[in-house]
């Protein structure tokens, strides 16, 4: 008796052995579907580690090309600044100067300007026209 429950034994063993090789080949078959490159989840992977790589990349230059703008922004303010103080100071030395009457050639000149403004008023096309076509 103690032959037929070994032999028992021995035969459910085989069978649990030979059910667990049958599950890790089921298993096996499956995660090489998983992991295929072409169509399954590894592909999908692949395909958004590369699109990972070149977000970053993409990022990285624009941070490059920020930096510069930011740069070249903050050099063309402190330009920009220093002319409006030139500025500021030269109006401030124009309230200085003496108020003068106007001279006879200024006088001649608002005459001529005048003279030509009404001139080229009246004519049918402007007086100084040019053929050139602008931005072409």
């Amino acid at each position: 008796m103690d032959q037929i429950l070994t032999m028992i034994s021995d035969i459910l063993l085989g069978a649990g052995a030979l059910g667990a090789a049958l599950y890790c080949i089921v298993l096996a078959r499956r995660l090489k579907r998983f992991n295929n490159l072409e169509n399954g989840v590894g592909g999908a992977v692949a395909v958004l580690s590369a699109q990972v790589d070149d977000m970053t990349r993409t990022l990285d230059r624009a941070r490059t090309a920020a930096a510069q703008s930011a740069d070249t922004l903050t050099r063309l303010t402190g330009r920009a600044e220093a002319s409006a103080s030139k500025l500021e100071l030269m109006m401030a030395s124009l309230h200085d100067l003496p108020e003068t009457a106007p001279t006879p050639l200024a006088r001649d000149e608002a005459e001529q300007d005048a003279a030509w403004t009404e001139a080229a008023n009246e004519a049918a096309q402007p007086l100084f026209s040019s053929k050139r076509r602008m931005g072409g």
